[in-house]
């Protein structure tokens, strides 16, 4: 969040938990994940999104001038979402690449967009650790501190006690 907010210089970030996403199956409930949601992000303002694809919450959204904020690896996927070319007509895309991440699978995607100048791609510092390995390292029983905030870590282990 932060390198968006630097790069783009806004002063509201909204953190949108999606209550049934459209394009993937979730392990918890939409309460359960907006709790470690408002955990991971303090003090931000962290809202439970009803709608399951991204056209529909814009189209129902209120923002002036919305910027939606996606992974790279979530962009090269942009051509799979529900009516993306609407997506761009309704709110401007910030897309977060890492170090090394191929700018051909990006360009790719670009090309075949009718509103390219709607995209723009800012680079973050690399996390070290992905969901999946925190989601495996919870199943074995093994710490997940140092991995995931802190009040994730709590909320998290507190479940499961």
């Amino acid at each position: 969040m932060r390198g968006a907010e630097r790069h783009f210089g806004v002063d509201r970030l909204v953190i949108l938990v999606v209550a049934a996403p459209g394009h993937k199956g979730v392990e918890l409930d939409a309460e359960t994940r907006l709790e470690l949601a408002r955990a991971a992000f303090p003090g931000r303002e962290v809202v439970l999104d009803p709608h399951p694809r991204t056209v529909d919450t814009l189209r129902k959204g209120r923002w002036p001038d919305p910027l939606f904020l996606v992974g790279a690896d979530e962009f090269c996927d942009f051509l799979s979402w529900k009516e993306p070319q609407a997506v761009l007509e309704l709110a401007r895309l910030g897309v977060a690449t890492r170090p090394g991440f191929p700018q051909e699978r990006l360009d790719a995607v670009l090309g075949r967009l009718e509103h390219p100048e709607r995209v723009e791609f800012f680079e973050i510092e690399p996390v070290a650790v992905s969901s999946t390995e925190v989601r495996e390292r919870l199943a074995r029983g093994d710490p997940i501190d140092g991995l995931v905030p802190a009040a994730v870590a709590e909320r998290i282990r507190g479940r499961a006690e």
